[in-house]
């Protein structure tokens, strides 16, 4: 994982502010079960698996094995360990599974810290069973108007750039044996207001790749941005995040 080093700190920080409320991921939820099928039977890799937020959603929402590989330990020691989450060192270009061991893959914001993405589709390719689904949770370059982040520090587009893009994605699984199945925005929503984010956006930073690009200057625009909107006489919009959800067999 190669954009941030995900230490001890950074990793509290990622835990603090970077995971969605379980509320807020109802319309993933049901993205999800429409494209898996899921059923107890089924093991899903998370494959980067950060601090195992989604690892937990799998295993409440649809009552899954999961087996979580993620390479920061830092990271990895956030994971609830239950008797339905495995957690194990690794990354998407070497995972520590068996072959044809799995029935789903999920990656949420992972592609972008990948170093070689068609590697890490073979590698996907072998551990799933014939005709299993991977699905991917990610913001791609060109498809960004509906993440919340840009409209209050656009200047994060910068480092969204040279993200892989989903005909980058595509052809990486294609070479792999893929093929594409859907490719749709999900929304996910927060509870919280933008005075709550204004309060956390320092920590946010230390946490999230794009935002440690931004200057001090950019950085500093970005809460003035938050602080009218939260001035403004009406009232602010429900907070919101759209990324993709794309789905390849």
């Amino acid at each position: 994982m190669a954009r941030i080093n995900y230490d001890e700190v950074t990793a509290a920080a990622y835990k603090a502010v970077r995971e969605v409320p379980r509320d807020g991921l109802s319309e993933w939820r049901e993205a999800i079960r429409r494209h898996l099928d899921p059923s107890p039977e089924m093991t899903l890799d998370d494959i980067g698996a950060g601090t195992g937020q989604f690892a937990t959603a799998f295993s409440d929402w649809f009552g899954l094995s999961v087996v979580a590989v993620e390479p920061s330990a830092a990271m990895r020691e956030q994971i609830p360990r239950t008797g339905a989450i495995r957690v194990f060192e690794g990354d998407a270009g070497a995972l520590p599974l068996p072959n044809e061991s799995a029935d789903a893959a999920w990656l949420s914001l992972v592609l972008h810290h990948l170093t070689d993405l068609t590697a890490a589709a073979h590698e996907i390719r072998r551990v799933l069973r014939p005709g299993a689904p991977v699905l991917i949770r990610q913001g791609f370059p060109g498809r960004l108007d509906g993440v919340e982040l840009m409209r209050w520090f656009p200047e994060t587009a910068r480092a969204v750039a040279d993200y892989p893009s989903v005909t980058d994605t595509c052809d990486a699984f294609a070479a792999a044996g893929f093929e594409v199945v859907a490719l749709e925005p999900v929304r996910e929503t927060y509870a919280t207001s933008l005075r709550d984010f204004l309060e956390q956006v320092a920590t946010f930073r230390s946490a999230d790749t794009t935002m440690r690009g931004l200057t001090d200057e950019e950085f500093r625009r970005g809460k003035e941005r938050l602080r009218r909107a939260i001035a403004a006489p009406t009232e602010p919009e429900p907070r919101s995040n759209w990324l993709d959800l794309l789905v390849l067999r």
